[in-house]
């Protein structure tokens, strides 16, 4: 049987995160102000039709699915990658630490500098509207931070991983896994997470921290395919920058 994080973002747009969702029965996507991400709700041509008339001419989406994912003709595919879904083996034990504290709106241009920074995956200035983060801050500077972003009904995703490089090696982003780990699990969901299945290092790190590898993903990100002009131009795909 399909496991519910399989198709993780449309699970995701069906289930905790559907008040969030753009589109309809067939395709759905997240506010591209939120996050990029889109999905159909299977392989028909009717779902297919509808993913590729959720974004406009100049918007990018980023599709992520355990299986081949299928393209309907009007969009190109500009980028993939190959992607590792790891999950929790177990509940990790809740922490807590002085140095944590709750991020809220009036931290979100810092969180998004830290992220362009530091490139942990796609972010946005309205990353908080899907799941809490946490930081650690010095002076009022932002060093370190994690959260959540997908939820489907049992799971929540740990994302937004990343600590400043003038601050890494201090075990700050350890720390702030383990706590959002803990956090995911007291409220009575299990953890998982999404990373290159080129970064055996992070990998290796994951697996240290209780975490196992469920299933290897594919990511593509698309966007309208431009067809040729009366001027005679076309688009060019191969300089658009995706998922990091």
């Amino acid at each position: 049987m399909p496991h519910i994080l399989d198709r993780p973002i449309w699970s995701a747009l069906e289930t905790a995160h559907a008040d969030l969702a753009e589109g309809g029965k067939s395709a759905r996507r997240y506010p591209p102000s939120i996050v990029p991400f889109a999905a159909s709700a299977d392989d028909t041509p009717e779902s297919l039709d509808a993913l590729e008339d959720l974004p406009s001419q100049e918007e990018s989406m980023i599709l992520v699915e355990s299986g081949p994912i299928a393209i309907p003709a009007g969009l190109a595919v500009a980028t993939e990658a190959s992607v590792v879904q790891m999950i929790a083996e177990r509940p990790h034990e809740r922490i807590s630490d002085s140095r944590i504290q709750p991020l809220t709106e009036s931290d979100a241009a810092d969180m998004l500098d830290l992220a362009t920074l530091t490139k942990p995956g796609p972010f946005t200035l309205r990353a908080q509207s899907l799941g809490r983060f946490w930081g650690i801050k010095s002076e009022g500077r932002l060093l370190a931070m994690a959260g959540q972003r997908m939820r489907q009904t049992g799971f929540i995703e740990l994302s937004g991983l990343c600590t400043h490089p003038d601050f890494q090696g201090r075990g700050l982003g350890t720390l702030l896994f383990r706590f959002v780990a803990g956090e995911i699990a007291s409220s009575g969901d299990t953890a998982y997470l999404h990373a290159y299945a080129a970064n055996t290092s992070a990998i290796s790190l994951y697996k240290t921290h209780g975490f196992a590898l469920r299933a290897e993903m594919n990511m593509r990100v698309v966007k309208r395919r431009s067809y040729r002009t009366a001027g005679g131009s076309t688009s060019n795909f191969q300089n658009f920058s995706g998922l990091k």
